[in-house]
């Protein structure tokens, strides 16, 4: 699926310094991809809220069920939507944050996905997983966050563990905890 992409300005003439070719090219945080390859089992992410009422939500994940010409089916992998209710997910207008750092802004017209093979940990908080693996070359950077990527998972059997040896023949990683924000007592 081919997204479409043009440039939100004031003045038609600064348009034209933006050729479609160069849009298309640019990855940007938030938006998909210009060019979205899906296939029936895809496992994607939701970049936008679609109804949070029925918690389709930015971050949930789903599984392509059924690919279509200008929308396709998918089935929520996590949360509390009916598992086996098929969603219709549109192609929708989407434009770039201020982070982006564009001397313009961009709006591009694709379905609000992102193949998901991988997640942050941020991403990952109140959802549920049937299996788990972590990678943490450098100590988890937030009090709590070692817990949240721990705590997604249904058993501890299903959780694998990547990290670098410390120099020492050892693999650690550090869990940091503030004494002095915890209640004494």
């Amino acid at each position: 699926y081919t997204g479409i992409d043009s440039v939100v300005m004031d003045d038609p003439d600064e348009v034209a310094n933006y050729p479609t070719e160069f849009l298309n090219s640019l990855e940007l945080n938030g938006l998909p991809p210009f060019r979205l390859t899906l296939r029936v089992g895809a496992i994607v992410m939701l970049l936008r809220n679609l109804d949070p009422k029925r918690r389709l939500c930015n971050g949930t994940r789903l599984v392509v069920t059924e690919l279509r010409r200008h929308n396709f089916k998918a089935r929520v992998l996590s949360g509390n939507v009916d598992a086996q209710e098929d969603i219709v997910i549109p192609a929708i207008p989407m434009t770039s944050g201020s982070e982006d750092d564009l001397p313009f802004e961009m709006r591009r017209v694709q379905f609000p996905v992102r193949l998901s093979f991988a997640m942050t940990i941020n991403k990952s908080q109140g959802q549920t997983f049937d299996r788990v693996g972590l990678l943490l070359p450098v100590p988890v950077f937030t009090h709590g966050q070692l817990y949240v990527a721990f705590s997604r998972v249904r058993n501890a059997q299903s959780v694998r563990v990547g990290m670098y040896d410390d120099g020492n023949g050892r693999f650690v990683t550090k869990n940091v905890v503030y004494r002095e924000v915890l209640p004494t007592g």
